[in-house]
């Protein structure tokens, strides 16, 4: 977390962290081949929708907008164009959220699965911090 809230490059980790920074980015790498970031936002994501902070028809609508289902754009003279940017705001946040984790904003990783990790754990810490503000 250190790396992607810093952006500091592997070398450049604090000795206090116990480990070398050969071994930091080798634990990374290797929980990122074993699926551990995709669990635990599963895990995350578990748990918001338990506590109902999940607008799940927002979810589903992406889901089908994955498999080339088109989404309805208003034409001209037909349909209001200032409901076009009506969930443009939860996009733009969302992208602002991502972008507070430093090592996000330039693409430093050499192999995109590290930088798609990064993108994942970023997006765990952004839901860990929602679940957290809705339990206490």
């Amino acid at each position: 977390m250190y790396a992607l809230t810093t952006s500091c490059a592997w070398r450049r980790l604090p000795p206090c962290f116990g480990v070398s920074p050969a071994t930091a980015h080798r634990r990374f790498a290797a929980w990122t081949s074993a699926g551990l970031w995709r669990r635990l936002h599963t895990e995350v994501l578990d748990r918001l929708g338990a506590a109902g902070a999940i607008d799940w028809s927002a979810v589903l609508r992406h889901w089908l907008r994955n498999r080339n289902i088109t989404p309805k754009i208003a034409q001209r003279g037909i349909e209001s164009s200032g409901r076009l940017g009506r969930y443009r705001w939860k996009v733009e946040r969302s992208i602002s959220w991502l972008f507070n984790y430093r090592r996000l904003t330039v693409r430093y990783e050499r192999k995109s699965r590290h930088f798609a990790a990064f993108l994942s754990l970023a997006a765990i810490l952004i839901c860990y911090k929602q679940l957290t503000r809705l339990t206490t």
